[in-house]
């Protein structure tokens, strides 16, 4: 038997939790229009949406969406101040449960996870396979097609219902699953903070298919990425059939068709950004050519970050030069001149 959560309704919509949840929601956000707005009349705004949800009679709202480039386009869709802090006070007493369901290996949107501890692994588990790179370490390598635009809303639901008793949470949290779609029942936005979490669960059905039915020991997923390491090329086209078979019947998911490859590590793999290789770890060649182009005195630290968890030595050496050439210093100079008329 699964385990099952143990907070209730009440300790989602309580006052404490939302209050709580405002404090954890307003940082770094405390000068947005929207949230000053809400600000203004916070305590009323709260007892107000404590009482609709303590009647059932909170509706969630409709959504501003926009687009971004992270670097790839995506169209972020933004609900309401008041919705976005629903979704905190769930994510509040639904995380550390379902956090405790999933794999070690699941490194997206958790606490004490992350990129370069996903990369760390990456690195482990191509140790372990190529023994200390005497034999060849074989990567399969996928991505799921269009994720979380093909989130199944009935599929959700039902895994949640797996762990979670009370019917009270599940009306809102289909409310809130429910006030988004890309077509009918299928899709979460990108923007929301419970769609983080919902993803991981969802997910969580194959993660666990991998490492128990198929025995995959060297599995790693961050998001709707994953790789299966393996000193056995002919297992891992073996399985291939099985991970389709599996994501489609379970959970109406599809692999990305140019997105799944079997390659060796000594070829280079490109997995979250940057590119490893046996013996060192380098950004992917997109990466530094975006990050030369857009070199700057506010953002070099932030790059110095990212080149820490590789080997970007000589990298560093061009971004400091860029950023003491000639030719920036004027661009930076005109940029100066510019603000200084406008405002």
């Amino acid at each position: 038997m699964k385990r099952q959560l143990i907070h209730s309704f009440k300790d989602i919509i309580s006052i404490d939790n939302l209050l709580n949840s405002w404090q954890e929601f307003v940082k770094g956000k405390r000068l947005k229009s929207d949230v000053l707005l809400f600000q203004n009349n916070l305590v009323d705004n709260i007892l107000t949406l404590h009482q609709d949800l303590s009647h059932f009679n909170y509706q969630h709202g409709s959504y501003q969406s926009f687009n971004i480039s992270d670097p790839k386009p995506r169209i972020i869709h933004k609900a309401t101040v008041r919705d976005r802090l629903v979704h905190r006070a769930i994510y509040r007493q639904l995380y550390l449960f379902f956090d405790r369901t999933f794999i070690a290996d699941s490194y997206s949107c958790r606490l004490n996870k992350g990129t370069h501890k996903a990369l760390d692994q990456f690195r482990n588990f191509a140790n372990k396979v190529s023994q200390n790179n005497t034999r060849t370490c074989w990567v399969l390598q996928c991505d799921i097609k269009k994720f979380f635009a093909s989130i199944d809303h009935q599929i959700l639901l039902d895994i949640l219902a797996r762990y979670i008793p009370d019917q009270n949470i599940l009306k809102l949290l289909k409310e809130v699953i429910t006030s988004f779609n890309t077509q009918p029942g299928i899709g979460l936005p990108l923007g929301n903070l419970t769609s983080q979490l919902f993803a991981n669960v969802y997910l969580n059905e194959f993660d666990h298919f991998a490492k128990h039915k198929l025995k995959a020991q060297f599995y790693i997923r961050y998001a709707d990425d994953f790789v299966i390491l393996s000193n056995n090329k002919l297992w891992l086209n073996q399985i291939i059939p099985y991970i389709r078979r599996f994501l489609q019947s379970e959970l109406k998911l599809t692999l990305h068709p140019n997105k799944v490859t079997i390659r060796t590590l000594a070829s280079g793999i490109d997995f979250l950004g940057y590119a490893t290789l046996p013996h060192y770890r380098i950004l992917r060649t997109k990466t530094k050519k975006r990050m030369l182009r857009r070199v700057n005195q506010e953002n070099i630290e932030s790059y110095r970050g990212l080149l820490k968890h590789c080997d970007g030595h000589k990298l560093m050496q061009g971004l400091d030069s860029q950023i003491d050439s000639p030719s920036l210093r004027l661009r930076r100079s005109k940029a100066g001149m510019t603000k200084s008329v406008v405002f």
